[in-house]
């Protein structure tokens, strides 16, 4: 199992360490509706450095970008992210990830940390450019930082405003004595906050500065488990349980990077789909009678007829309710629709409900 520059210290805070996508990593420090809920309220702080950053150089690093993901990156101007998904050839999804525009001629790609190997190789297949492509993922080290008390406390640490970070957008600067930190403002909680990329030596230096920065405001390690409840509360899909290889962008309710204005791989098909309609579709829900969906659990109508199944299912930290999300057949997608999940055996009834879940 690999680990990140980090792994030893969430060791010593005792957190409990699970397999990951290859690495060894913290899923709850001091319990997940403790850790949700101090993101939610104050702020904490999760070690994502599992994930893979790739940079694209040159002429046509624009071009190969353009050829393999859903949305429109030549609209990016430097210092822009955008979240994209690389459609496969038989109209799935390789992963989603998020594109930063550095300059003209220079991008940085991240990418889920199970999909690394994946996604180098079907972007590299690709490159009829011969585009310098560097993965950078074994040499760089991110930490989330989540939360509404996130600016306050990181602004301690860099002369950067971070108030003048417009949501999916970045800087390089100076962040806690260290150069040519990535502050980025991209985060996956729907909480407010900023990422922080910077080069594994410096990994232990930064988190305890941050730790300190934040001490005033109850800043505290949040594990896996707590990020998984909080991107879920806000509609956001995990690679893996609600989009893979044979989930469409259209039906993973992912139209919305979906840019037909350009030329990408399996377009025709994925414009087809846009047009014509989907069978199913990626829908949230909430329980209405007690019970607590969970992944590839079945959902079936009120005739017990199997008409789907759960993606991603919680108690819900922050709404004190059961909430998921799953496929449905589309005469079911409508909000309010009653749907039953189908939990050990017994018909649980839910409702579909319009994502995000937790409003802001």
């Amino acid at each position: 199992m690999k680990a990140t520059a980090l792994t030893n210290k969430h060791i010593s805070l005792g957190a409990k360490m699970v397999p990951f996508a290859g690495y060894n990593m913290p899923v709850s420090y001091s319990g997940l509706n403790e850790e949700h809920l101090a993101v939610r309220s104050n702020v904490g702080v999760f070690d994502v450095s599992h994930m893979g950053e790739f940079i694209l150089k040159g002429p046509h690093a624009l071009d190969l970008i353009q050829k393999v993901t859903s949305n429109d990156a030549s609209v990016l101007t430097d210092g822009k992210a955008q979240y994209s998904c690389l459609p496969n050839k038989d109209g799935g999804i390789v992963d989603d990830l998020i594109v930063y525009r550095i300059d003209n001629q220079t991008y940085m790609l991240v990418v889920n940390a199970s999909n690394i190997e994946k996604d180098w190789n079907w972007i590299k297949q690709h490159d009829t450019w011969n585009v310098d492509m560097k993965n950078i993922s074994d040499e760089t080290s991110l930490l989330a930082v989540q939360g509404p008390k996130a600016m306050a406390a990181l602004q301690k640490l860099t002369d950067v405003k971070l108030a003048d970070i417009p949501y999916y957008a970045f800087v390089r600067g100076k962040f806690n004595g260290v150069d040519n930190v990535v502050i980025s403002n991209t985060g996956y909680t729907g909480a407010g906050g900023f990422e922080l990329y910077f080069d594994n030596q410096y990994a232990e230096k930064m988190w305890d500065a941050i730790f300190e920065a934040g001490k005033e405001f109850g800043i505290k390690p949040i594990g896996l488990g707590a990020r998984d409840t909080l991107r879920l509360e806000m509609g956001f899909c995990l690679y893996g349980n609600d989009i893979d290889d044979t989930t469409s962008p259209i039906e993973a309710g992912l139209g919305w990077i979906t840019k037909f204005t350009k030329e990408f791989t399996n377009k025709a098909n994925i414009e087809q789909q846009k047009l014509q309609g989907v069978t199913k579709k990626l829908v949230g829900f909430e329980m209405v009678d007690r019970g607590i969906p969970r992944h590839d659990y079945q959902i079936a109508d009120a005739t017990g007829k199997i008409i789907g199944k759960v993606t991603s299912g919680t108690q819900s930290p922050s709404l004190n309710k059961a909430i998921g999300m799953g496929y449905v057949e589309t005469a079911f997608a409508k909000a309010d629709t009653e749907i039953f999940i189908l939990i050990r055996d017994k018909a649980i009834k839910a409702k579909v409900s319009k994502i995000p879940f937790l409003k802001k």
